[in-house]
């Protein structure tokens, strides 16, 4: 498993990450341990999870189960240093703290919620899932409009976020702190406080990603090479779309659609013609389309790490088999004319 740098933090993570959004929902704690067991024998030793896990869909009495499930794998397992666990803290508007924005004080209210449930000491990453103003992610960005933002008001708020991270670092809390489903306004802000301040900087941008969902190829990318910020990629086999296994407008009773039927406004008349066209160039040169979706993310001209995760520990082993895998230059450029064709399919 090739070990990539973090951006600037001084982590080296795996070039593929585990993600356990489906842990106390989709999947039991004997099913989450079991694909905890096989990331590690696969070499993952990148783990993302968040205090609003688990999703599909996110409910009151689920919030936390994710970290936990991890936390009595860490218990049971041990070995808490071979792994990079990164976490989240909830956004402004629902399920977490309703309607209470990422300030100093939650930030370190919820850190030490996941510390005591993760069962760990620390915390290697610890990302705002989402900026307190909104953004153009989930498909917000056929709404998203970026008016009445008080420039004034955002700089001090993350001002008073990144000292408290800077506290937490210096209390060995978390050793780094990310972004998640941030602009790129948004993330220059960071950057410049952070170098101009003397705070800690930001190091990493999780936000979704994939051949079907590929908003980050433009300024962001940009931002992302000269700033040394790393994209962790989400939604890399755009919520199971790209497996193929809802070819046809089909609903398998096991799957997540069953759950989440609009698979969170990503079914469209425009996605299941732009999935065939990628399941075609997958046939045409004989590869698996899943490795080969999560490959296309690892072949960006910025560093990207994708998030993998399934509810079935064989799809797991499959995903986790796109490791080391790299396209050729003729399946990249069929890649680029099926996106040329199909641009925004959701």
């Amino acid at each position: 498993m090739k070990l990539i740098p973090l951006g600037r933090s001084g982590l080296t993570v795996t070039e593929l990450c585990l993600g356990t959004m489906t842990w106390g929902s989709q999947n039991t704690e004997a099913e989450a341990h079991a694909q905890a067991d096989l990331a590690l024998d696969h070499g993952i030793t990148f783990w993302d999870t968040a205090e609003m896990y688990p999703v599909n869909p996110v409910q009151a009495g689920t919030i936390g189960l994710s970290e936990e499930i991890t936390g009595s794998w860490l218990k049971a397992r041990g070995g808490r240093d071979r792994l990079v666990i990164a976490s989240k803290i909830t956004g402004r508007g629902r399920h977490v703290r309703p309607g209470q924005p990422i300030s100093g004080a939650s930030l370190r209210e919820a850190a030490e919620a996941s510390l005591r449930r993760l069962n760990t000491d620390y915390i290697d990453l610890y990302q705002l899932h989402w900026p307190n103003r909104g953004s153009y992610h989930f498909r917000q960005n056929w709404a998203y409009a970026p008016t009445g933002i008080d420039r004034t008001a955002e700089t001090s708020a993350m001002t008073e976020i990144l000292t408290t991270a800077q506290a937490l670092i210096a209390e060995g809390k978390i050793r780094a702190i990310g972004l998640s489903n941030e602009t790129v306004w948004g993330t220059a802000r960071w950057l410049h406080l952070a170098d101009t301040l003397g705070l800690p900087r930001m190091v990493s941008s999780q936000n979704e990603y994939s051949l079907l969902c590929r908003q980050f190829d433009t300024d962001h990318a940009e931002l992302s090479l000269i700033e040394d910020v790393p994209l962790l990629a989400y939604s890399t086999l755009a919520t199971g779309l790209l497996s193929g296994k809802y070819a046809g407008d089909v609903t398998p009773s096991d799957s997540r659609r069953a759950v989440v039927p609009d698979l969170g406004g990503r079914i469209t008349p425009q996605v299941f013609p732009a999935v065939a066209a990628c399941l075609a160039v997958a046939a045409k040169h004989g590869l698996n389309p899943v490795q080969m979706a999560i490959a296309f993310c690892r072949s960006r001209p910025f560093t990207t790490i994708p998030i993998i995760g399934a509810t079935k520990l064989a799809d797991l082993a499959v995903c986790a088999g796109a490791a080391g895998m790299a396209l050729s230059p003729e399946v990249l450029a069929d890649l680029d004319a099926v996106h040329r064709d199909h641009p925004r399919p959701f």
